[in-house]
């Protein structure tokens, strides 16, 4: 037998021992659909989009059972647009996530890489737009990351095992600066209690100049708020009864000296500070196994304080949605969000309606977002 053939003898019987250990999945979700806004810069305006309910991704996760509990895992998830094939996360190959890691069957998970933050993990799942509705669902400008407008990248993040129906976590992001270890950093933590259908859950989240570096925790082109300090607290509980599901979410979003705004661009102002609070109520029923409506209320409250003036903002939106699944893994859907702000008289560019996926700001006061589409998951 000469050395080619020992090789490949070696390599065949290394996979097999891998297979037998080990696992990888390729899998992914298709989201295309078509979305009217009333008001994009005083136009009506229609448009694809690909990344409404959920975001269209393809990705690859892996398990590696390595003895007495212990596994190493990966994932690694790549955005993209169906409209015109090009990378989501701007242009990043694994924006959605990409991580490595190991897991335990008993103490819980310890991951490394670009990952996402408590507030997504914990009160995400308990509005309508982390559970059923997706993007157009959104808090106002998702300043509460609750629909995960920016990630965690360089980070550190722990997930416990649940212990008496109590889950904890808490996550730590890396500046990547020399001589900057504080500067865009992130941590987290959050505490999360589930009994039957019932689940609990409460979040703490401080930003160090977030946006302030495109390295750092919190990149510079998907900042939320490009701001010296944003701290970000939530509270949220979810309750199931037959077919069922009610949800109730706190947040509470400050920036300090906000500077500009991924969704508004710059907001005009100096050396200012900038709260929100949001209250939502949100239900969903489902009718049949394969059919279900929801809905969805938003207050927000807002305070900018800048140059000795202090003005309020309030914002209401509505949000109604029906789903039918063709199969279990094909499914079409339609969607209504409307959105009325009050009080828009701070002379920033906070001053018009916006929703969050809409084509663009409203000229006024006022914005409705109507969509029609259809997912499919491989």
């Amino acid at each position: 037998m000469n050395s080619k053939m020992v090789l490949a003898a070696i390599s065949l019987f290394a996979c097999a021992t891998v297979h037998a250990q080990s696992s990888v999945t390729l899998f992914g979700v298709l989201d295309e659909g078509i979305n009217l806004t009333s008001n994009a810069g005083g136009h009506k305006a229609w448009q694809t989009s690909s990344v409404d309910l959920v975001t269209s991704r393809w990705g690859l996760k892996g398990s590696e059972d390595i003895g007495d509990g212990l596994h190493a895992i990966f994932d690694l998830e790549s955005g993209f647009m169906l409209d015109n094939g090009a990378a989501y996360y701007n242009g990043r190959l694994f924006g959605y996530q990409s991580y490595v890691g190991l897991q335990s069957d008993t103490l819980g998970t310890l991951t490394f890489g670009r990952q996402f933050d408590s507030m997504t993990d914990i009160i995400g799942p308990m509005t309508a737009n982390g559970y059923w509705g997706g993007y157009l669902f959104s808090h106002p400008l998702d300043k509460d990351n609750t629909d995960a407008t920016f990630h965690a990248n360089n980070s550190v993040k722990f997930t416990s095992g649940e212990y008496g129906g109590v889950t904890a976590t808490a996550l730590y992001g890396f500046s990547n600066q020399a001589g900057a270890f504080a500067g865009n950093r992130m941590y987290s933590a959050g505490l999360k209690y589930s009994y039957a259908t019932f689940t609990i859950g409460a979040v703490y989240e401080n930003l160090a100049a977030p946006g302030a570096t495109s390295t750092g925790s919190v990149a510079s082109d998907e900042a939320g708020f490009v701001a010296a300090n944003q701290k970000i607290y939530g509270i949220g509980a979810s309750y199931g009864a037959g077919p069922a599901t009610l949800g109730l979410v706190y947040t509470h979003v400050n920036a300090q000296q906000p500077v500009s705004s991924l969704y508004l661009g710059d907001l005009g102002v100096n050396d200012a500070s900038l709260r929100f609070d949001n209250i939502e109520f949100n239900a969903k029923y489902d009718i049949q196994p394969d059919l279900s409506i929801a809905g969805m209320y938003t207050y927000t409250m807002a305070h900018l304080k800048h140059g000795g003036f202090d003005n309020s903002m309030h914002w209401n939106q509505v949000g109604l949605m029906a789903q039918y699944f063709l199969s279990k893994r094909t499914g079409v859907y339609t969607q209504l969000v409307y959105q009325k702000l009050s009080g828009g008289n701070t002379g920033t560019a906070l001053d018009t309606a916006f929703i969050p996926g809409a084509a663009s700001p409203s000229s006024n006061s006022h914005q409705m977002v109507a969509r029609i589409g259809m997912t499919h998951a491989f």
